[in-house]
């Protein structure tokens, strides 16, 4: 499949547009390879293993275990599209109360089983708001990395522009393109713009 960023659309929740389906998070290099780890949840009271066997075989075709089921302690940043390590342990985020039953893995487990067509409208509003906090629009971490960018007088592919940020943001569902970067330049060429002028007045 390709691995080109597309937005995508869910109409019964416009607001959230990832650019990156759940099979090109996995294909690109994402988490260590640990994600789909045997876990024994807090949460359930349940083991989980293979749990990634739920989803469409053509998802994991060809990719290797090490990249899908490696434990957290053998987390290799290797595998990661930016070769750096970002995110921490299970347990951290069930003390944050940030994983619900529905979903034991976490965010992205909710998101590859919302992408198949799943529906739990109190769980999606949350686990979206999330996301948005993340990877929308105005998001910290989003715009985080473009004011970097724009700062360093870099492009949108420039990866040494903090690869923690744009591996954190692939985790997410997003990867930075270039219409994305220069709508966000002119947006604040605009505002500056219009600073001017009020300092004039």
């Amino acid at each position: 499949m390709s691995l080109k960023p597309e937005i995508l659309i869910f109409k019964d929740y416009p607001e959230f547009r990832p650019n990156l389906k759940p099979e090109q998070i996995y294909r690109l290099g994402s988490f260590g390879g640990t994600y789909w780890r045997d876990i024994k949840s807090k949460i359930t009271n349940k083991e989980y293993k293979n749990s990634h066997l739920e989803f469409p075989k053509s998802w994991w075709k060809d990719l290797e275990d090490s990249w899908l089921t490696n434990k957290w302690e053998n987390y290799d940043k290797s595998i990661n599209k930016y070769g750096v390590k970002v995110g921490t342990t299970l347990r951290f985020w069930e003390e944050k109360k940030w994983i619900n039953k529905e979903d034991p893995y976490g965010w992205v487990q909710w998101y590859c089983r919302f992408y198949e067509g799943r529906r739990i409208p109190k769980e999606d509003e949350r686990q979206i708001k999330r996301w948005k906090g993340v990877a929308s629009n105005n998001s910290r971490f989003k715009n985080r990395l473009i004011n970097m960018i724009i700062k360093k007088g870099g492009t949108y592919d420039d990866y040494t522009i903090s690869p923690k940020i744009r591996q954190t943001l692939q985790h997410w569902g997003y990867q930075l393109t270039k219409e994305d970067l220069n709508k966000e330049i002119k947006k604040k060429q605009k505002e500056n713009k219009e600073k001017k002028k009020k300092k004039k007045i």
